[in-house]
């Protein structure tokens, strides 16, 4: 195989994963200039912008740790 084909198949590849990043972003909930500045990123910075915005979605899909841990929480208080 020769690299330009290499370079062909990698460069489709990182095309699809950008489409269904932005589609994934298009469809989410959140506000339109939070969407606007994520597909700006995943556009334009390119492998980065697609590796921080899925790092961004498994921050946000992990959410905040249960309150019980949180010595400062109301329910700890109790």
């Amino acid at each position: 195989m020769q690299i330009e084909t290499i370079w062909i198949v990698l460069t489709a590849v990182l095309l699809l994963i950008e489409l269904w990043a932005i589609n994934r972003v298009r469809k989410a909930q959140g506000k339109s200039s939070n969407k606007l500045l994520w597909i700006v990123v995943i556009v334009f910075v390119q492998l980065i912008g697609v590796v921080a915005w899925a790092l961004a979605l498994a921050l946000a899909l992990a959410g905040p740790k249960h309150s019980e841990h949180n010595p400062h929480s109301p329910q700890a208080r109790q």
